[in-house]
């Protein structure tokens, strides 16, 4: 992706189900579940760049001892840095000698982060916040164990301010208006009930209070402080959890809007974001990775038992399509094919552009996201090149002669790696122009390729979001080749309407295609349309959630998609190329037949899977209109 956008967090939760000794034993080290958790969160570190955090928890320790224990940062390598200082921490314990630190038993009893569950959590601050204090996991600390709570989680929420109020009526008092933090006192508060309603009925049954502590923590009812929990909860989301004496769970949005797998066998529960990053640390099939139901939650006892559970109804299914086009990793089977797809249905569109003429047509792709829909977009070239050599073949009937025929074989369409990512560069530069300057050097070109004047160039990236790349760098970059013509493709749609869900895309105003229809309406006399949106957005701004309807869409409705991909290029052609520009966006119909079971659209549809959505795209105009850079959620 060009337009550089924050977006969904990384989690990673490991259990282990035997005796630490057992890992020593089999593997050599009782630090297996710890570079296991490494290594799960090194391959997802796509998912997050901003601060990364561990906590470790040791079962059945005696009281006075710490069972908990947590490392965060949110310094430039924060993954690395977090290991480094929990090897550190366990590097520090007295008279840890080399054959001590091996003993699993010894370990356990005094050195940090030797536990049997790990939770780990990288993340991206779609609220720009970079103070540790955001970073996950986050924790509710108690003296009775089965009240302690860790949380991390991979989530966005609509409604924060109605939880948040919900909580003030309970007579809490948060110590932050996040979701974060909101979500933390949400599950802590009916956690507390939970233990409460145990108490009362353990007391009555004639238990002294050190045997209700224990009873407590074997009866404990995770799925019903889950569901009791997430009531309120809109938005999309991922909770993984871990309660002090012992019991995990990770919760699923009932949409399936965030990603979550599982996999487990008799030594280990491994949960994590990503299918295929499980597949490579724990080198397992891919039908030995199941998918955690949307609605559901997998709740890992203390005792070792493992359940899937339903916690809410489970909705339409609406996971993320932007997952499939740019955020997962590709090397995960299904993605790697959807993605390809995309790329292979843009082709009979780009080839109609070119007018079939591939000897003067050259394509490639922006480094390095797009490179597998480039793969797909060249597979549906040559697919079109092959059935017109066939045609021509046809044609010549019994005219047919070797040297016809080596003529029409000859032709191919020409592909190159015209983009190049240079090493990145920091905008340290204060003005605006030199800053601007150093951008237009993000990419280099191979030169030597493109006939000048004569070429037309055809450049796939996975998204066009901004657009602001391809104004102030690509663009311009690409037109020293000398093209006669540039068209940049686009393997998704245009993005239309904000995301609240996980990815940063909250501002109305950021995306060209949002830009581009305002300035056609304005352009063609239709400024009453804006102004009626507004209106009717701001009538509607008090009413419950449930009620807001998204009438941001009337601003598109005027215009097909090409008209508004058109005025996209107007807008981005820097006035100092030569090349002729064009933009080309996929389809929604096409996005949905690459990824059949992913139809989350509402970033080009605006079709929101939960009503927070609408509330968000009717703010999120009315900032715009009001000149406010505000957040919408």
């Amino acid at each position: 992706m060009s337009d550089q956008i924050k977006h969904e967090c990384g989690f990673v939760l490991i259990r282990l189900r035997k005796p630490l000794e057992y890992y020593k034993e089999k593997y050599g080290t009782w630090m297996y579940g710890l570079h296991k958790l490494y290594l799960l969160m090194e391959k997802q570190h796509n998912r997050g760049q901003d601060g990364a955090g561990v906590v470790s928890l040791k079962l059945d320790q005696k009281s006075g001892t710490k069972y908990l224990s947590r490392q965060r940062s949110n310094k430039q390598n924060p993954i690395q840095e977090v290991f480094k200082r929990i090897n550190m921490a366990m590097g520090k314990i007295d008279g840890s000698s080399t054959e001590l630190m091996k003993d699993p038993e010894w370990a356990k009893q005094n050195l940090p982060f030797c536990g049997e569950l790990y939770l780990g959590h990288l993340r991206y601050g779609t609220f720009g916040r970079s103070s540790i204090d955001y970073v996950h996991p986050v924790m509710r600390e108690n003296n009775w164990r089965s009240r302690n709570l860790v949380l991390a989680g991979n989530f966005n929420l609509t409604n924060v301010d109605e939880i948040f109020e919900n909580l003030e009526d309970l007579g809490q008092h948060p110590k932050d208006f996040t979701d974060t933090v909101t979500m933390l006192e949400n599950v802590g508060h009916f956690l507390d009930e939970e233990n409460q309603l145990l108490f009362r009925q353990y007391k009555n049954e004639g238990y002294t209070n050190r045997e209700i502590s224990h009873k407590i923590e074997t009866d404990l009812d995770v799925r019903k402080i889950l569901e009791r929990s997430s009531r309120r909860w809109d938005g999309g989301y991922v909770i993984a959890g871990m309660f002090g004496h012992g019991d995990s769970f990770v919760a699923r949005d009932p949409w399936g809007i965030r990603p979550a797998s599982y996999y487990l066998d008799d030594e280990v529960v491994v949960v994590a974001s990503e299918r295929a990053v499980i597949q490579t640390a724990m080198n397992v099939a891919i039908r030995d990775v199941q998918e955690l139901k949307p609605g559901h939650a997998l709740i890992v006892k203390k005792n070792g038992e493992v359940s899937e559970e339903l916690v809410r109804v489970p909705q339409e299914r609406r996971s993320c399509s932007f997952e499939r086009i740019y955020f997962s990793r590709g090397s995960d089977k299904y993605i790697y094919q959807e993605r390809k797809k995309l790329g292979k249905l843009l082709a009979p569109t780009l080839l109609k552009m070119v007018d079939y003429d591939l000897e003067k047509t050259v394509f490639s792709y922006i480094p390095n996201t797009a490179e597998t829909a480039f793969y797909g977009m060249i597979e549906g070239v040559r697919d079109a090149c092959d059935k017109i050599k066939i045609e021509k073949i046809k044609k010549l009937g019994s005219d047919i002669t070797d040297e016809k025929l080596e003529k029409i074989m000859q032709v191919e369409p020409r592909f190159e790696k015209m983009a190049i990512k240079d090493v990145k560069m920091r905008t340290f530069i204060a003005d605006d122009e030199s800053r601007d300057d150093l951008v237009a050097h993000v990419y280099d070109v191979t030169y030597g390729i493109v006939k000048n004047q004569e070429d037309t160039l055809v450049v796939i990236d996975d998204s066009i979001v901004r657009g602001t790349t391809l104004k102030k760098s690509i663009l311009k970059i690409l037109d020293r080749l000398h093209p006669k013509k540039i068209i940049i493709v686009s393997s998704a749609p245009q993005i239309r309407y904000p995301d609240c869900y996980g990815i940063d895309m909250a501002k109305l105003g950021d995306f060209c295609a949002f830009r581009a229809a305002i300035e056609l309406l304005k352009d063609r006399g239709m400024k009453n349309i804006i102004d009626d949106v507004y209106k009717k957005c701001k009538e509607q701004q008090n009413l419950p959630k449930e009620e807001i309807v998204n009438y941001v869409c009337e601003i598109y409705k005027p215009f097909s998609p090409q008209e508004v991909s058109d005025k996209i290029a107007e807008m981005l052609k820097p006035h100092d190329i030569d090349a002729e520009v064009s933009i080309v966006y996929q389809s929604v119909e096409n996005l949905h037949k690459a990824c059949p079971n992913d139809k989350g659209d509402w970033y080009f549809t605006g079709n929101y899977p939960t009503p927070g959505g609408n509330k968000v795209v009717n703010t999120s105009f009315i900032n715009f209109m009001e000149g406010r850079n505000a957040r919408a959620y």
